[in-house]
């Protein structure tokens, strides 16, 4: 029975993946999960320089899911480097860098730092940042912008890149065209939706923020329907995400066309889900006389 995938050359033992911002950098689970099982640790957001994130309150629960407005809070890529990239050293299991900035400039200097450390196997690429220069509209909702950067990295980076597309677009069809006319080895999609909460007691916005990306099962559908017509419109691999919370989301997205798939929201009520899901499709596999994972993606 094979459950191994491979994009752009990296194979990886299984489809599992953790989603960027749910899992740390691995080092905040580890006492939970067997990092070697999973098929890849996928961290949070790195930029060039530490980012303070978002004033508090900046998370806040919903029907089926959750808002986040963390800000894309993290330490900067020189500790980034030194701390979470030494920890995974232990640990066989393939390790996707995701990267985030304001600028291109911004981008671009974490991938070229990043471009020598052999602990790297993939760069994921958050387009979901606001471009400063464009009146914080972000890289990914704009066609044209999101080409541009793709083919800006795919010029410095030394590892595969993957381009994480955001839903909060007309056509995710044309999107994921541009960024595969660009460059990218791969996209993963789907990033958080646009929403709101408001405290009708307190008459005030629930996030500091107002706003914030909301993840968890609600989101499912729009995600799956998302990861089908994206892998229907590129020849490049997907990795699909969304709301996926057991082994049954993961074969789904599997079917609608991900080569792999991403665990987000699920790890802060269950901090096994992701070996769960593997067991769990290894399972399956065995039950419905599957030899080969591959053999049911992109099936319906």
């Amino acid at each position: 029975m094979n459950t191994s995938v491979e994009i752009a050359g990296v194979k990886f033992k299984n489809p599992v993946m953790t989603a960027s911002g749910t899992f740390g950098s691995g080092m905040e689970y580890s006492d939970f999960v067997d990092l070697g099982r999973l098929g890849a640790v996928v961290t949070k957001g790195v930029a060039n320089i530490p980012w303070e994130g978002n004033p508090v309150p900046r998370v806040a629960e919903v029907y089926g899911g959750m808002l986040n407005a963390i800000g894309l809070q993290n330490p900067g890529v020189e500790v980034f480097a030194k701390r979470d990239l030494k920890f995974l050293e232990d640990y066989d299991t393939k390790v996707i860098v995701n990267v985030c900035g304001k600028t291109v400039e911004d981008y671009l200097e974490v991938v070229e730092r990043l471009s020598d450390e052999k602990r790297v196997d993939m760069l994921e690429i958050n387009v979901s940042c606001p471009n400063v220069k464009e009146g914080a509209i972000a890289f990914g909702q704009k066609a044209d912008a999101l080409f541009d950067i793709t083919k800006k990295i795919k010029e410095k980076a030394k590892q595969p890149v993957i381009m994480k597309l955001s839903p909060n677009v007309t056509s995710i069809s044309e999107m994921a065209k541009a960024a595969e006319a660009a460059g990218a080895d791969a996209i993963s999609l789907i990033n958080t939706i646009t929403g709101m909460k408001i405290d009708i007691y307190k008459k005030k916005f629930v996030l500091a923020n107002r706003t914030g990306g909301m993840s968890g099962p609600a989101i499912k559908p729009v995600a799956v329907r998302m990861v089908y017509e994206a892998s229907h419109a590129v020849k490049i691999p997907v990795i699909g995400m969304g709301g996926i919370s057991n082994y049954e989301d993961a074969i789904e997205f599997i079917m609608a066309g991900a080569t792999a798939i991403a665990v987000g929201a699920a790890n802060f009520h269950n901090p096994y889900a992701t070996v769960e899901i593997v067991e769990g499709i290894e399972r399956h596999m065995q039950e419905q006389g599957i030899e080969d994972i591959n053999e049911i993606r992109g099936i319906v």
